[in-house]
């Protein structure tokens, strides 16, 4: 080969070779990008139909338990709760044999949707009647969370405990169908 053709096909080598990195550059790499974005956002819309599938086939079960919890909420009237709230823990106290020594409610307006009913109740009694006392709070279908408790000895054996709680209870404000 002559030098000539040979600095006539080194040149159209390298012209090739440039127009396929630019090529690359330009085209098929951000051609990638977009299909794997594509991809990736067809599964995620693949991934939320099968959610909203399973959720419109467990819609009657969801609804069952909103009802519920609906239901067992306290009443949005704030005396009426208190009463609920008083009740429920006379009840708890009379189950479990615990001696309530006091309970101090207070009212907060956390949202336009709800309300809390925020307690402290003081109650006194041994370890297995304390213990039922809670349990009988958290097992109970009010809507009522325990914030914090605190367990204290009354007497010098620790026979008899003092018990505090802070629990908070939800009332909805929202009209109910």
């Amino acid at each position: 080969m002559k030098v000539e053709e040979r600095q006539k096909f080194l040149l159209i080598l390298t012209i090739v070779v440039v127009a396929l990195y630019v090529g690359d550059l330009l085209v098929f790499e951000p051609m990638g990008k977009l299909w794997k974005s594509r991809s990736d956002t067809i599964k995620e819309l693949r991934k939320n139909v099968q959610e909203g599938k399973f959720l419109l086939a467990r819609e009657s079960a969801i609804r069952g338990q909103w009802e519920q919890m609906d239901t067992n909420t306290l009443s949005s009237n704030t005396s009426l709760a208190e009463q609920q709230m008083f009740t429920s823990f006379d009840n708890w106290s009379l189950d479990s044999g615990a001696t309530v020594t006091g309970i101090t409610p207070e009212w907060k307006n956390d949202s336009t949707n709800y309300m809390t009913l925020n307690c402290r109740v003081e109650a006194s009694g041994d370890l297995r009647t304390l213990s039922r006392f809670v349990y009988d709070i958290e097992k109970g279908p009010t809507a009522l969370k325990l914030d914090s408790i605190e367990f204290s000895a009354k007497d010098t054996g620790g026979q008899t405990l003092n018990l505090g709680l802070q629990i908070s209870g939800l009332a909805l404000t929202t009209l109910k169908k």
